[in-house]
């Protein structure tokens, strides 16, 4: 029954065995996007966030098991303090709107980052909404915030360091997997499909370790601007290409991807 929804809900021109399992979003553009328009920043932010609402809805009824959002990087907390203020209210507006909807469409919700650098009251309301969230079993909403992948990086060397250093572990053990149990995305399956708005070419510290054989997708469109018909392009295009995953020899892809455990 599930299976024949997803394929309903899909554009025609999507098929729902070669969708990614994994999409990862850098959300860019908003500033500019406001200021095209002689608009303050928050103007930007304020839309992007309605973006941010439509591709969530839409990444779940098309079937895609996670999606991960770069909302709020590490750099970010140099901007202005009104501006960081305004996201800040902008994710508590969001998680609290939208709590209900997210329940009913059995989407969980998981964060990435240093969070204990998030004023209180978020920190709470991403609690409360994660355990508001924690028996739901579908989608998986993965929202970066206050995260960069150097840090991430950089705090899993501290803990695996930590647990050498206790004799807890043998250095000549270590390998990708018990690195990867030490870092904040641990037990999300790396990103198949990266999308980048607003022109720019670069990952900009996201997802650095995870995104290593991710297909990158870049659009002109601003944050706010990327709409329905321009992520089923995106989705269209992910579709059409051949993973190798750095093989020489040509695989089903559906041996290559990795499974979503749930």
């Amino acid at each position: 029954m599930e299976s024949e929804y997803i394929q309903n809900s899909l554009p025609g021109i999507l098929r729902k065995e070669k969708l990614p399992n994994h999409v990862a979003i850098i959300m860019d553009g908003n500033g500019r996007w406001a200021k095209q328009r002689n608009r303050p920043r928050v103007f930007g932010h304020r839309h992007g966030l309605e973006t941010m609402r439509n591709i969530v809805k839409k990444s779940d009824q098309f079937g895609i098991k996670v999606l991960t959002v770069y909302g709020f990087s590490e750099e970010n907390w140099g901007r202005p303090q009104y501006e960081v203020s305004v996201l800040m209210s902008l994710m508590n507006t969001y998680l609290l709107r939208e709590r209900q909807e997210l329940l009913e469409r059995n989407v969980q919700l998981r964060v990435l980052g240093r969070i204990e650098r998030l004023p209180a009251k978020t920190q709470r309301i991403l609690a409360e909404t994660q355990e508001f969230l924690s028996q739901n079993t579908g989608m998986v909403l993965n929202v970066a915030i206050s995260y960069g992948a150097r840090t991430e990086i950089l705090d899993a060397c501290r803990k695996v360091a930590e647990c050498v250093k206790n004799g807890e572990l043998n250095p000549e053990d270590i390998d990708s997997d018990i690195f990867e149990e030490a870092m904040h995305s641990w037990r999300i399956p790396d990103p198949d499909l990266l999308i980048r708005t607003s022109g720019e070419l670069r990952i900009s510290n996201f997802l650095l370790w995870q995104a290593a054989y991710a297909e990158l997708y870049f659009t002109q469109k601003a944050w706010p601007d990327f709409d329905t018909a321009e992520y089923v392009l995106a989705l269209e295009e992910y579709q059409n290409r051949q993973r190798r995953f750095g093989l020489l020899v040509d695989e089903p892809e559906k041996k290559l991807q990795s499974e979503f455990p749930c």
